[in-house]
């Protein structure tokens, strides 16, 4: 179908919106802390069926709203053992190759998470190319605290907010989402 004068319709972009909260793990029960696809040695670990990485979840979860195909419970819940301990770089780059199955492209994904630690910037450029890679598209990584406010703030936990642009491709053929 075309628009006027045989004209090709735009390609109408999409976004998304991807939200994951992740509390420390008990200091009896420590695990590595993974955030933005990295390890942080000497930093006290977040709990989590997987490895816990908000950062890469809300990037999953920003693609899957995007194209409307489910959430990350959908496609790695606690229901899924295979995904026990998996890797958050392993998460977003199976969302990214779930997202191409159903016929879309990936614009771009930004996260920003909310945490009193680790100092985030001196790795920022590692872990965007890390969860670029992952992604097979650009993402960008943002840090803030929230001025000793709210759980983050009292240091429970870290938290995540991530939007995604993703676009149809019009040759794709859809295929199913497994």
């Amino acid at each position: 179908m075309s628009g006027p004068q045989n004209a090709p319709l735009p390609v109408i972009p999409r976004t998304g919106i991807g939200i994951d909260v992740h509390a420390y793990a008990p200091e009896d029960a420590p695990q590595p802390l993974w955030l933005g696809g990295l390890f942080w040695d000497g930093e006290r670990g977040l709990s989590g069926h997987s490895d816990g990485d908000p950062v890469a979840h809300a990037a999953a979860d920003a693609l899957f709203s995007a194209c409307g195909v489910g959430d990350l419970g959908t496609h790695f819940g606690t229901d899924r053992p295979e995904y026990a301990g998996a890797s958050g770089v392993t998460l977003l780059a199976e969302a990214a190759r779930i997202v191409r199955a159903a016929g879309f492209e990936i614009g771009n994904i930004a996260v920003q998470f909310v945490a009193n630690r680790p100092k985030f910037g001196p790795r920022r450029e590692e872990s965007q190319r890390v969860l670029s890679e992952a992604a097979g598209a650009p993402v960008s990584v943002s840090a803030t605290t929230s001025d000793g406010l709210g759980f983050t703030g009292r240091g429970e936990g870290i938290a995540a907010t991530a939007t995604a642009l993703v676009y149809p491709v019009a040759s794709a053929s859809p295929q199913p989402v497994a």
